[in-house]
């Protein structure tokens, strides 16, 4: 038996490079603050793996599994990464996950799962807050604060577009068409638009016009799959805040709940802000 199972290489897209000057994925704005290029975003990343977490797990991963992730280094477009996989020792439910660059440069590392998630990646972290009065930027969020409830439709137009336009890195068939499940899958991106971009109305007034970026994401289905064309109820809150030599972070979480109340999806997320990118680090 192969001792990992591999991913083919492909050249992700840096689908959020026109979104303007004061983005990370902005050419300009990333290199000001020390970075090669405008990144190639967490959740674009994120995409590549199903396909090998399929043959890993089943389709059972799309119902209850989880991937967490932490991000190492930041790529730039059209570079070529591979998704990894250890493979999965007899009994367990968990394995070890990765991505590395075409030169071997470790992309993102974390776990993979099904059923039990309290062991993920990053579920370890240590989320013991700092003292509000160290931070600058997100000073005013504490540990419990809700970010939000929200009400969305999981319409598939932008997934639609996406798969259309061959953006989606190693795309499903099912993120097009209809699935064992019936309606269209959501991919790892599409899950982290709704479950952060969403809740990011109540985040944004905390963060200024501060540069931010992903420090590490883990997405999980309980009653899954989280399908296109349905409403769910969204509840966001904050798990604690701290910082870094060069940025100041957040982490919170998201359930989605759908109409009979069941969680079906959930996303935890660190949410970094550069701290060289802020006033309040310049007076």
């Amino acid at each position: 038996m192969a001792e990992r199972l591999t991913g083919p290489l492909w050249a992700a897209r840096n689908w959020s490079a026109d979104a303007g000057e004061g983005s990370i994925h902005d050419d300009d704005t990333a290199a000001e603050l020390g970075f090669r290029g405008g990144t190639v975003a967490g959740d674009v990343h994120m995409n590549q793996f199903p396909p090998v977490l399929l043959e890993v797990f089943g389709n059972e991963w799309f119902e209850r599994g989880n991937l967490s992730l932490s991000f190492k280094n930041a790529t730039v477009d059209l570079e070529k990464v591979q998704v990894f996989a250890a493979a999965l020792e007899p009994g367990a439910d968990s394995t070890r996950v990765w991505m590395e660059r075409e030169d071997g440069l470790l992309v993102a590392q974390g776990s993979a799962s099904i059923g039990d998630h309290s062991v993920s990646e990053l579920r370890g972290k240590d989320y013991r807050p700092c003292e509000p009065n160290e931070l600058r930027i997100l000073n005013r969020l504490k540990a419990g604060m809700s970010l939000g409830e929200y009400d969305v439709h999981t319409s598939p137009e932008k997934q639609f577009q996406r798969f259309d336009t061959n953006v989606i890195s190693d795309p499903i068939p099912w993120y097009r068409e209809s699935s064992p499940w019936g309606e269209p899958v959501a991919a790892p991106c599409t899950v982290i638009e709704f479950l952060w971009g969403v809740p990011m109305a109540g985040l944004r007034p905390y963060v200024g016009d501060s540069v931010g970026l992903f420090g590490a994401i883990e997405i999980g289905f309980e009653h899954g799959p989280f399908l296109m064309n349905r409403d769910y109820h969204l509840i966001s809150t904050v798990i604690c805040v701290g910082q870094s030599p060069q940025t100041e972070y957040v982490w919170y979480e998201t359930h989605a709940l759908n109409q009979k109340n069941e969680k079906v999806a959930s996303m935890l997320m660190q949410s970094r802000v550069m701290k060289a990118s802020s006033p309040e680090y310049q007076k």
